[in-house]
């Protein structure tokens, strides 16, 4: 198998698994994977529009809405119109989920802690060079 394609499949189940790992501690904090997955975004982006919101999530708007159903039901989000145009809704975060989202980034920062523990950070700076790479491929 040329090294490239191992490359690739290698990378793709790591970043499932890793997911996974995420997925089972914030099922510990009441979260599905779409929910989390939002508030995350969310957390790092700031308020953005649902179209926005479900282009960075990759699905499609129905979908998201009913995501979003529960977190605004949860007391995490809320949705704005827009000033400008009432057809657009801002989604939110509320001071609700300033604690879950702490609780969130200690998960995260524990699981980093124990996966990247015995690897030298320079092979991980060198890492994060070759992803940074891939990433800004992709992205033209």
């Amino acid at each position: 198998m040329a090294i490239g394609l191992e490359f690739t499949n290698d990378l793709a189940r790591v970043a499932r698994r890793w997911r996974t790992r995420l997925d089972k501690r914030f099922r510990e904090l009441g979260l599905t994977q779409a929910r989390w997955m939002a508030l995350w975004v969310l957390s790092r982006s700031g308020p953005m529009t649902q179209r926005d919101l479900a282009e960075q999530l990759g699905i499609e708007g129905p979908t998201l809405v009913r995501q979003l159903d529960g977190l605004e039901k949860q007391g995490l989000i809320e949705r704005r119109s827009d000033d400008q145009d009432r057809r657009l809704k801002w989604i939110h975060l509320t001071d609700s989920a300033a604690p879950l989202l702490t609780e969130m980034a200690d998960e995260t920062e524990e699981i980093r802690r124990d996966v990247l523990a015995d690897i030298r950070p320079e092979d991980l700076q060198v890492a994060q060079q070759v992803l940074s790479a891939i990433a800004l491929k992709l992205e033209t």
